[in-house]
């Protein structure tokens, strides 16, 4: 049976997986994997379990006005008739600065995918069908913004949600999270905070109906949950799950 310190951890692993720890809180984990091979195992599986939420964030296209303001601000494009003198973007101490910085970010971001592929352990072949253990679900807009992930150990009947971005939540309003199996109605998970990892304890037979057709939703409703038992707020995000 888990103790309450080692499902803190695990939780903290999955933070640290997702990137939603802060310096602090990264720094402090580090230094406890460091010491405890078990607390690496758990880092290990969680990075990996995760990894296929990354097939779920698609490339959005930014707006004309930001490639504009970017080219105006290198000095691409020819100013208007009376328009005051700009200086060169490459005598700009800002420009250079937000470069240094943005090389930065970069070299920091491949350094990590590089680190994450390397500690993945080959995988041996297997001869027969496992059950999954876990599933996922990246919860996103219909523009495919993320707003929370959401990690199902089957095993312990447990989820945990995790917030990817800030959500528009009306004032004096609650989200709750829904699970939708195939052909079937929505099924009330419980209300949780939309800005802060929260576990929600699920029963069997709940369990039981989470599946690679099924769907997560988060819907906006009043404080302490649908009055319903169905979902009368608007739909703030949806997500199909996937074994890992």
């Amino acid at each position: 049976m888990n103790t309450p310190a080692r499902d803190d951890d695990d939780l903290r692993c999955a933070e640290y997986a997702l990137g939603v720890l802060d310096a602090d809180e990264r720094a402090a984990l580090e230094a406890d994997v460091s010491r405890d091979p078990a607390l690496q195992r758990a880092l290990d599986a969680w990075q990996q379990r995760l990894a296929s939420l990354a097939d779920e964030v698609h490339a959005i296209a930014p707006p004309e006005r930001v490639w504009t303001r970017i080219r105006r601000d290198l000095g691409f494009m020819t100013p208007q008739p009376g328009a005051p003198a700009r200086k060169r973007w490459r005598d700009s101490l800002s420009v250079w600065r937000g470069l240094t910085i943005g090389a930065s970010v970069a070299a920091l971001v491949l350094l990590g995918v590089t680190f994450t592929l390397l500690r993945q352990a080959p995988q041996a072949p297997t001869t027969a069908a496992v059950p999954a253990e876990y599933m996922v679900a990246a919860l996103a807009r219909k523009d495919g913004v993320v707003h929370w992930t959401a990690t199902v150990d089957l095993r312990r009947a447990r989820l945990v949600v995790v917030p990817a971005s800030r959500a528009a939540i009306p004032e004096n309003r609650a989200t709750e999270l829904w699970l939708i199996p195939p052909n079937a109605k929505p099924i009330a998970l419980g209300v949780f905070p939309a800005d802060r990892p929260a576990t929600v304890t699920l029963p069997p037979a709940i369990v039981a109906q989470m599946s690679a057709q099924a769907v997560l939703a988060v819907s906006d409703e009043p404080p302490g949950g649908s009055p319903t038992g169905a979902p009368t707020g608007t739909v703030l995000a949806t997500g199909q799950m996937h074994s890992t």
